[in-house]
């Protein structure tokens, strides 16, 4: 009878575990170090969670497009991407674009995004905006319908993300339990 209940209990276990995603919402992040952002978007693929853009999520923050497979990430009609160059700063205090960082962005991007951004001038120091009818052309559009809505009625956890960068105040995502 013990092993029986014991057993029971890892089933429960491994059944609540399997569905307890989390759901990763970004409403408001200004992007800050590629390392970092890249780090958190493959822990973020490797373990299946959702991301829903529901807001600006700009510079590096765009990496979630980048990086992520089309059914784990969706943007709501509030979602605005911005893009530019890659900088790294300079010893003088300044800041000076980086070729190698922001080439190898540009290769990460889908193709379709590859041609906006192409279409808008290319990366450079001025930031770009990709929203409305246009972002939701090449990033799928959070709905009912959608994967990533599905997925979030089976979301187990809520937990708060902030992208920090020295001396900027606190971005955050959060990712929570959607009703």
């Amino acid at each position: 009878m013990r092993q029986t209940a014991w057993l029971i209990v890892a089933l429960v276990a491994v059944l609540m575990s399997s569905s307890a995603q989390a759901t990763m919402r970004i409403t408001g992040d200004p992007g800050g170090l590629i390392i970092e952002y890249a780090q958190r978007f493959l822990h973020v693929r490797a373990s299946g969670e959702q991301v829903i853009i529901d807001g600006a999520c700009f510079s590096a923050c765009t990496l979630a497009v980048a990086m992520l497979p089309r059914e784990q990430v969706c943007a709501t009609p509030n979602a605005v991407l911005g893009f530019h160059a890659a900088w790294r700063p300079t010893s003088d205090g300044g800041k000076t674009t980086s070729f190698l960082a922001t080439q190898a962005m540009m290769e990460l991007y889908p193709t379709d995004i590859r041609g906006w951004i192409g279409r808008h001038g290319g990366l450079t120091p001025r930031m770009i905006f990709l929203q409305g009818r246009e972002l939701a052309a090449m990033v799928p559009v959070c709905g009912e319908g959608s994967t990533v809505a599905r997925s979030r009625k089976a979301v187990g956890a809520r937990r708060e993300l902030a992208a920090v960068r020295p001396g900027q105040p606190r971005a955050k995502f959060a990712a929570r339990q959607m009703p």
